[in-house]
């Protein structure tokens, strides 16, 4: 149903504003009496074998939902009704921000891929913090973190601590995003020092709390094999649990679609960044020894896709762009891969 009859629809509106619609469809939809049972039959798959345990954290499936989707932690309870193992929020920034300006968001059919430019757009900390009070404590939620636009790169760590420290009581994993190309100098936080500061000062407050959390670093695929060699050093050396390979791209190479979109700013997401995600994940499992947990995300359109990121070396993955385009019968798709490969 979602090929033939939403997917044409919804594509036929501002790719943002068909984000919201179906969000909030979706929501009217649950509150029925008996859709969340309906649901369940059509997307979820409960099966032992699908468990993963990884830093630490029992995951009912390898399939979750990518930061960027719900930014602002006001969509997580209706998500996981569509068979996700787990949901990222945010990026969440101390302060509400607009975002950059409309229009922000392109759909490149021809390549199955999406450009976006959002800017951290939410509407901040305290809202979030209050919508994540009330979790079902078996769902898992990961807090994907990032700093405001105003905030000068020398300050940015206060941001990501605020982040921290408000958040902790409320998410189950942590996520420093320092690779989104939309903010601007964001990404020289990858640079070995700032990063190696920002990690350790972040884990040496996880570590004076009682039950410290994971926290995982999201890089950019756009990395040299000698910065992604200096990761793995700082993940080592930092001892932060894991990464997540990887974010949206600013590469162009090889794009079909119309060269007015295929020019528009902003990261680059679906079937054009599978192959170097998958690449890249499988440099930093080789590179490490297998010494950290991976999140892989970037391109999954299909259960082949995810199962190829799986055999690259990640633990579990993560969807956005592959969803928009498949639809939720993708999450069921892949823990049936899964299975069948058992």
């Amino acid at each position: 149903m979602y090929h033939l009859i939403l997917k044409p629809i919804l594509f036929l509106f501002n790719p943002e504003k068909a984000h919201y619609f179906t969000t909030n469809m979706l929501s009217t939809v649950l509150a029925i009496p008996g859709m969340k049972s309906i649901f369940a039959a059509l997307f979820q798959i409960k099966d032992k074998r699908l468990e993963r345990t990884v830093f630490g954290i029992k995951f009912p499936n390898p399939v979750g939902l990518a930061a960027g989707f719900d930014k602002e932690a006001k969509l997580y309870k209706d998500m996981v009704h569509l068979g996700f193992g787990f949901i990222e929020v945010g990026t969440i920034t101390p302060k509400g921000q607009p975002g950059n300006p409309k229009p922000r968001l392109f759909r490149l059919t021809q390549d199955d891929a999406l450009i976006n430019r959002m800017g951290f757009n939410n509407e901040g900390l305290a809202g979030a913090v209050e919508r994540l009070k009330s979790r079902n404590s078996n769902l898992i939620i990961g807090g994907n973190i990032g700093k405001n636009k105003v905030t000068p790169n020398e300050k940015a760590t206060e941001d990501y601590i605020t982040c921290f420290e408000a958040l902790f009581p409320h998410v189950d994993y942590f996520v420093v995003n320092v690779s989104s190309p939309n903010t601007p100098n964001l990404r020289a936080l990858q640079d070995k020092k700032p990063l190696t500061e920002l990690l350790s000062t972040l884990q040496n407050l996880n570590n004076k709390k009682p039950n410290p959390k994971p926290i995982l670093l999201k890089i950019a695929p756009d990395l040299t094999n000698e910065q992604l060699d200096d990761i793995v050093e700082i993940v080592a050396n930092t001892k932060i649990a894991g990464l997540i390979a990887t974010n949206t791209t600013i590469s162009r190479e090889g794009l079909k679609s119309n060269p007015s979109l295929v020019q528009e700013m902003g990261g680059l997401s679906g079937k054009p960044v599978r192959d170097k995600s998958t690449e890249v994940i499988r440099y930093l499992r080789k590179k490490s020894n297998a010494s950290f947990p991976i999140i892989g995300v970037g391109g999954i359109h299909s259960a082949e896709d995810a199962i190829e990121k799986l055999d690259a070396g990640c633990d579990l993955v993560q969807l956005y762009t592959g969803f928009v385009y498949e639809g939720p019968a993708l999450v069921k798709s892949i823990n049936k891969g899964v299975l069948a490969r058992m």
